[in-house]
């Protein structure tokens, strides 16, 4: 029998990851030992591991920087309009990898790293994530990113630099303990400071009205230094830039007359104005409404609209064209999507740059800043939406605050005019909520101040037509669209799982990673039992990939034969990890009743972190890691189930999880989810889905056909019957013997022998005041994860059911996403033009 291939032998098998040539493998190894030795500084014998990723990104960066400057270069000589994705958040991850198979580089790479007796996976895992993102919003635009360049577009991603991201997570005793991401600490080789492109932001002050109108004084300055981030579109030559700004104080910082003497004081106030771009809030779903917060929204807002405006102006018929000193065409050169409401303040901020300084009027400023600005909505959960009080822009931001009035005004006299005496509607419509305080609803700002408003997926897409935005949606139903979220295929399946891209592209070519519909060709290879035993293959090698990490990392030996059944997301009570949970307990239970019957072995696998002040979801990580406790120490379950919390999920994390999943829990109440995408992600990668009907689960049901996932549970309108009716947690729980028995174990401390107590919040929340209604799919769930285990123990059905599924999943690539918002909200087209790489000349 021939011996194992090492993982460097398979790596070299496969075929997507670029050829490897001579030429290329030895320009590598030469520019590898160059930054090894000049750019750091090190000898070969007393470099470290991490000097050796440092000296390999900087090689790979040397590959974009050519094609970086001419893509920038492309744009100045055409003009397109330009798109400018504003984003509070940018989930990006690791960029080596990705920075090298979108350059064709990844096979050259790893010959030339193994020919100098190093190993490529050892280096990639020593980069940081950029975790500059809480979860689905802030991957989103990070995909988003992917697809803008591979599809040609002139896209900038505008967002802050944090110096510190989403906390990294420990799990102590069970409980999650949360630790500062300094990922900045070792420096970051693919950012690019650009100082001379430093811009000033200004906040407090007062509006002083001069004979030339209103203008905004006595402010404090903060500066934003902008950093710049290559994204490589995939083997197209296009490098677009995300910006990231970073606040610093101006060095005259509290320096001025008042503050004589204490310059020590002054200086070290400086952290003050800085402390604007230190932390990413952690929070998924959420909104807390506190002004440091609010400043990070204004300082991305201000820096980008300066910049956007700067280069709108100097664009090349700047100096001779003068239609560039008017703004009557800014709307077709310039489109600006808001990624959620916290980058809302682009409104008025527009606003006031065409009104005060630009000196437009305001019928005139107002088309184009409707004209500009597209806003996408995330959420319909009440306490995510963005409710600032009027005091604090008062204080921050006075003259937006007049501005806000005026648009809320003009806005309330359109609606009087088309539904008189209809007080009611103009309360509900206002920008403005009356109360203690008085707020400013900025959802409802985004959606009067845009031309474009989107939901995520077709569900939830309807659900803000029909509820949330009803009244708007009355008035002008043109406006509102639905896009549905995709993920890039070069990191979700090419990058994660190699083994899957390399099978599939024997089958039907590559061309399939630019245009995922092309995985439809795979419905042929249903009943080829090549293809069947393959696609299995892969899915074992992935999973005893996995299982060995999660041996040298958690030290637990889990079944590579068993179900690996995985529920990663943000800890959530609307994403009901709480379901999940008494599913293991039902199943422990089971097993503790019948030792000796055949059970389907599980391994259930939950991860994600909980926003540290959010004490249920700390709470239900608790249950979980001591439902751990138990299960996986009592001898009569073996190795039939085990019971695995996924420490620190993160985007790297993911990339090792997904492709081992066996099944994907997408279990959210009906209604609550927008749209999801690790679904999605699950579902290129060979998972099957248990889900309900909800965000983008109801369009995966639709495309692979809803007999290929296992759907349970209550549909939209069941749960909106159950709203009118009231939901009766006791019913269930005396109606349902094994839900019961899970509930008193819960409650008496079986899970928590030292504290019996531990769980009563838990208990009393699903009892008295569950808003997600977990019983009312409890039974539903059980019988649905018995048909999971009936379909598991005939592998070559499983497997034709997953063929059946990545077949389907083309519809949810991030390059269909960006192509609907180029067309039917920026009015762009994509472009495959491949821009002439940097060793051949231009034209």
């Amino acid at each position: 029998m021939s011996k194992p291939l090492t993982d460097h032998e398979k790596r070299k098998q496969i075929s997507v990851r670029g050829i490897a040539g001579l030429g290329d493998v030895s320009e590598i190894k030469k520019s590898f030992n160059r930054h090894l030795h000049f750019t750091l500084v090190k000898d070969r014998n007393v470099a470290t591991p991490r000097d050796y990723y440092f000296a390999l990104a900087h090689t790979v960066r040397d590959h974009l920087v050519g094609r970086w400057i001419r893509t920038q270069q492309y744009y100045y000589e055409k003009d397109p309009k330009r798109i400018h994705y504003l984003s509070l958040e940018f989930y990006m991850g690791r960029t080596l990898q990705n920075t090298m198979i979108n350059l064709g580089l990844q096979n050259a790479c790893d010959e030339a790293i193994y020919q100098l007796g190093l190993d490529l996976e050892e280096l990639e895992d020593i980069e940081e994530d950029a975790g500059l993102g809480n979860g689905g919003l802030g991957r989103l635009a990070a995909c988003f990113l992917d697809s803008m360049a591979s599809l040609g577009l002139a896209a900038y991603g505008y967002g802050i630099r944090y110096e510190f991201g989403i906390f990294n997570q420990k799990i102590t005793n069970g409980w999650q303990v949360e630790e500062a991401d300094d990922w900045l600490r070792y420096g970051n080789p693919w950012e690019k400071a650009r100082p001379e492109y430093m811009l000033p932001v200004h906040f407090y002050g007062r509006v002083a009205h001069t004979h030339e109108g209103p203008k905004w004084v006595d402010t404090q300055v903060v500066l934003a230094m902008p950093y710049d981030t290559p994204v490589p579109g995939y083997k197209n030559n296009t490098v677009n830039t995300m910006r990231l700004w970073s606040a610093k104080a101006p060095n005259d910082f509290n320096l001025q007359e008042f503050n004589v003497g204490d310059y020590i004081q002054a200086v070290l106030d400086r952290n003050l104005a800085e402390n604007i771009s230190r932390v990413l809030y952690p929070n998924d779903n959420f909104f807390e409404g506190k002004e440091l917060r609010l400043k990070q929204e204004y300082f991305v807002v201000a820096a980008t609209l300066q910049d956007i405006i700067r280069r709108f102006k100097s664009s090349k018929f700047g100096c001779r064209d003068p239609m560039r000193t008017s703004f009557e065409t800014f709307h077709e050169k310039v489109a600006i999507q808001l990624n959620d409401t916290h980058p809302a303040l682009a409104i008025p901020e527009l606003m006031r740059i065409l009104l005060d300084i630009e000196r437009l009027d305001w019928e005139k400023a107002w088309e184009i800043t409707t004209k500009t600005c597209a806003y996408t909505n995330h959420t319909v959960l009440p306490e995510a939406l963005e409710r600032w009080p009027v005091y604090m822009f008062e204080k921050l931001l006075p003259r937006h605050l007049q501005i806000i009035y005026e648009i809320n005004q003009r806005h309330l006299d359109r609606v009087a005019v088309l539904y008189p005496g209809d007080s009611d509607r103009l309360r509900r419509m206002s920008l403005i909520e009356e109360g203690d305080p008085k707020r400013i609803n900025m959802a409802h700002l985004c959606v009067v101040g845009s031309h474009a408003v989107n939901g995520v997926a077709r569900i939830h897409s309807d659900i803000v037509k029909t509820t949330v935005f009803k009244d708007f949606c009355d008035i002008e139903p043109e406006k509102f669209q639905n896009k549905t979220n995709g993920i890039t295929p070069r990191r979700w399946l090419l990058l994660c799982n190699p083994g899957l891209a390399d099978i599939i592209a024997e089958k039907i070519g590559e061309d399939f990673l630019t245009d995922l519909f092309q995985l439809k060709k795979l419905l042929d290879f249903v009943n080829d039992e090549m293809f069947i035993r393959d696609v299995a293959k892969v899915k074992q090698e992935n999973k005893l990939k996995f299982a060995a990490c999660l041996e040298s990392e958690y030290k637990v030996k889990i079944n590579p034969e068993s179900i690996f059944d995985i529920h990663v997301k943000r800890i959530h009570e609307y994403k009901r990890q709480l379901l999940n949970c008494l599913h293991v307990i039902t199943l422990y239970n089971r097993i503790k009743k019948e030792p000796n019957k055949k059970f389907v072995p599980r391994t259930v696998m939950i991860g994600g972190k909980a926003a540290p002040g959010y004490h249920m979801a700390k709470m239900i990580i608790k249950l979980f890691t001591s439902v751990g406790e138990v299960v996986n120490h009592d001898p009569v379950v073996g190795d039939r189930l085990k019971v695995i919390f996924l420490e620190n999920y993160r985007v790297s994390l993911a990339e090792k999880v997904i492709p081992a999943a066996d099944l994907s829990q997408q279990i959210s109440t009906a209604g609550t989810e927008a749209s999801g995408t690790g679904n999605m992600k699950f579902m290129l990668n060979g998972a099957l889905t248990i889900g309900t009907m909800d965000g983008a689960n109801v369009e995966m049901a639709e495309e692979a056909g809803e007999e290929n996932l296992f759907i349970f549970g209550m549909r939209v309108e069941d749960v909106e019957a159950m709203d009118k009716k009231g939901y009766n947690a006791r019913e269930y729980y005396e109606r349902l013997p094994e839900l019961k028995q899970a509930m008193d174990q819960i409650s008496t401390g079986f899970f928590s022998p030292k504290e019996p107590e531990l769980f009563k919040d838990v208990v009393n929340m699903l009892m008295n005041h569950d808003r997600f209604k977990v019983f009312a799919d409890y039974e539903a769930y059980i019988s649905c994860q018995e048909k999971v285990n009936e379909l598991y123990r005939n592998p070559k059905e499983w497997t034709k059911k997953v063929i059946r599924n990545i077949a389907a999943s083309g519809k949810f690539s991030s390059d269909r996403t960006i192509a609907e918002y180029a067309r039917e909200i920026w009015g762009v087209e994509p472009s495959d033009v491949k821009i002439p790489p940097p060793n051949e000349p231009r034209e």
